[in-house]
């Protein structure tokens, strides 16, 4: 594994090519994140990092990062009799989170499902026999490193039997939902920030930026909770270690048509004097 030509935004985590450098992290500036009150640095990917393996349920484990930079998404590893597959990047590596992937079997797919999700994709891949990196074709334009294993996709993927990546957008064109059978036969919904659990973990929340609190239209919400209809499940998991355990769909649902009716206006009632 090289790092030679790789550097990474300090605030977002992502990877970028060291010869192509903008001024400012394209990520970072959008309206949907921002820039560090220190001021834009890139760093080589950090070498004190820690990664631990953590199992969340039977079949899929969590990255859990401590040190290094970036937001500190948790990664997850689904993993099957045919493979494993990555939903989500971190964006940090080391040896032994290499090993202890390695461990769960083949990794047959890693799927970001949105920009802020790349992490070190480029070294995870060429870490693990170049397994192909999937992004959405509609976000192709936020890559500043193209992996020598991407594949662009679009509409559906199911890179192993039983794991089903698809694109009801939101967040950002591409953005990406993953569902799983889990071991116990329950649907199991990987959504990263798509849709998010909230701490109540009984609800969830549609937004175009999660940090700079942008809403996202009735519309929009309705179009991604009428996507995710098409899936069986129980168990949801977003991309900061939150989830809800039982009754999923359900949950989806009604948190999709919470939010239409507030931002409609059909609770303004309960806001104060007009």
């Amino acid at each position: 594994m090289t790092t030679d030509g790789l550097v990474q935004c300090s605030t977002c985590g992502v990877e970028r090519d060291s010869a192509d450098l903008p001024e400012w992290c394209p990520i970072c500036v959008d309206e949907r994140q921002y820039v560090d009150p220190g001021g834009q640095r890139w760093v080589s990917p950090p070498a004190d990092a820690v990664i631990a393996l953590a199992e969340l349920e039977s079949g899929l484990w969590g990255l859990e990062v401590s040190g290094g930079v970036g937001i500190g998404q948790l990664a997850k590893v689904v993993v099957t009799d045919a493979g494993t597959v990555m939903v989500d990047v971190p964006a940090a590596i080391t040896a032994d989170a290499v090993a202890a992937v390695r461990a769960l079997g083949p990794m047959r797919a890693i799927i970001p499902s949105h920009p802020h999700m790349f992490g070190l994709q480029s070294l995870w891949s060429q870490a693990l026999d170049d397994a192909a990196i999937y992004v959405s074709a509609a976000d192709a334009d936020w890559l500043g490193r193209r992996p020598a294993a991407l594949q662009l996709w679009e509409g559906s993927i199911e890179p192993v039997p039983g794991v089903v990546a698809s694109q009801p957008g939101g967040h950002f064109p591409g953005s990406s939902v993953v569902h799983w059978t889990g071991t116990d036969g329950a649907g199991v919904l990987l959504c990263s920030d798509t849709i998010m659990v909230n701490p109540d973990r009984r609800t969830v929340s549609f937004l175009r930026s999660y940090p700079n609190r942008l809403p996202l239209s009735a519309a929009v919400v309705e179009r991604i909770a009428a996507h995710v209809d098409r899936y069986d499940f129980d168990r949801v998991y977003s991309n900061f270690g939150l989830r809800i355990a039982h009754d999923g769909k359900a949950a989806v649902a009604a948190s999709a048509r919470r939010h239409a009716a507030w931002v409609r206006g059909e609770f303004d009632h309960l806001t104060g004097p007009g």
